[in-house]
């Protein structure tokens, strides 16, 4: 194992870049991960900010996180050939050490407005991923990677997901971004251990480690009243902290520890000196497990080019559901209502199992989606 680099997730926001000033005065800093589709409404970048992602991109460790590209969406639409586009000339720019981006699909009409959700694991919307994943590829001509989601609707789907997500990143050589709050989540919210999740995943594949705070929030339908949601916006649980310190040292290929925190959750005086804390305890962690090696293949997940596919792959029936489905969870009022329309649905008795979904995390989708079209 080479060195691991603390990084934050630092995007052009008053409230995150207040909040990291010290410790990038500190020098604690390692790396920048930038959203950067995030500013797809800006017609230019600030010259100061530009200045910043410059210096952290010519010494290697500017990394770049997309959002918005939905990679499972059953229709190519004109905004992913934009969003290629915009990724193509972002890379002409910074010198990205890698590209990843969210797993599942955006509800929602608008490319900007949705909620990233879990699909159905079958081989049309592998092939599915597996062609937008190579376009990605293509054009950044960097090693691509996804993270692991925070959401799922059963317990099969939890179990699955890192088995996914080792076959979908197969054909690119890409690697995995293990958000540990993520699974603390669905620990909470499925009652399985959290250690059992970390395990099926292909560690091998971990290339970045996301934690982050989050939030309780009520749902009467939950075995324990609440669901635990990954907004971003509290102190890193402890139990975070200590399955960081060990799932460091079984990923082989890791190169970059990231904490997250939303700017809007950074306000007051106590907020920015807990994420301070958050980020020294995770730093002194990463300090103690990444040693200064020899790195013989800085980039073990460069892609095989040339990538080889044609045709754009699309899926008329997933994406006709993929809006029905959208649909209900941005008009249902209740966690009932959405399943009794559901069965309604053509969803029903299909790969999509919905007749397996929890109830309180069919609840929690709806505010999920009906958040984020607001």
């Amino acid at each position: 194992m080479g060195k691991i680099l603390s990084a934050v997730a630092c995007n052009l926001d008053a409230d995150i870049l207040s909040a990291c000033m010290p410790l990038l005065e500190e020098g604690k800093v390692g790396a920048i991960e930038w959203s950067f589709d995030a500013l797809y409404n800006l017609p230019s970048i600030p010259d100061w900010f530009d200045a910043f992602l410059q210096v952290y991109g010519n010494a290697g460790r500017l990394i770049g996180h997309g959002v918005f590209f939905s990679l499972f969406s059953g229709r190519w639409s004109s905004a992913q050939t934009d969003w290629l586009q915009y990724l193509k000339k972002t890379c002409q720019r910074y010198a990205f050490d890698h590209i990843t981006e969210h797993f599942g699909f955006m509800t929602g009409k608008d490319f900007h407005h949705g909620a990233p959700l879990n699909i159905p694991y079958t081989s049309n919307v592998l092939a599915i991923g597996t062609d937008r994943l190579k376009r990605i590829a293509d054009t950044c001509e960097r090693p691509v990677g996804l993270e692991n989601l925070a959401f799922s609707y059963s317990p099969d789907d939890v179990k699955r997901h890192g088995e996914f997500l080792h076959r979908l990143l197969e054909p690119v050589n890409g690697f995995i971004i293990l958000d540990l709050h993520n699974l603390y989540c669905q620990s909470h919210n499925f009652s399985i251990p959290l250690y059992e999740l970390i395990h099926a995943y292909p560690l091998h594949k971990v290339r970045e480690i996301h934690i982050s705070g989050g939030s309780w929030e009520a749902a009467t339908t939950a075995p324990a009243g609440k669901v635990r949601r990954d907004t971003h916006d509290g102190a890193v649980p402890p139990e975070v902290f200590a399955v960081l310190q060990t799932t460091m040292m079984q990923c082989p290929h890791l190169k970059y520890v990231v904490m997250e925190q939303l700017g809007n959750a950074l306000h007051t005086e106590v907020a920015r000196k807990n994420f301070h804390d958050d980020f020294i305890r995770m730093n002194n962690l990463v300090q103690q497990a990444g040693k200064e090696g020899d790195e013989e293949n800085n980039h073990p997940f460069m892609p095989p080019f040339p990538l080889k596919y044609e045709d754009i792959i699309e899926d008329s029936l997933l994406h006709m559901q993929q809006l029905e489905l959208s649909a209900i969870l941005e008009s249902a009022s209740t966690g009932s209502e959405a399943i009794s329309a559901l069965q309604q649905s053509s969803l029903a008795r299909t790969v999509w199992c919905i007749e397996n979904w929890q109830p309180h995390m069919l609840e929690t989708a709806c505010k999920i989606a009906q958040k984020w079209k607001k």
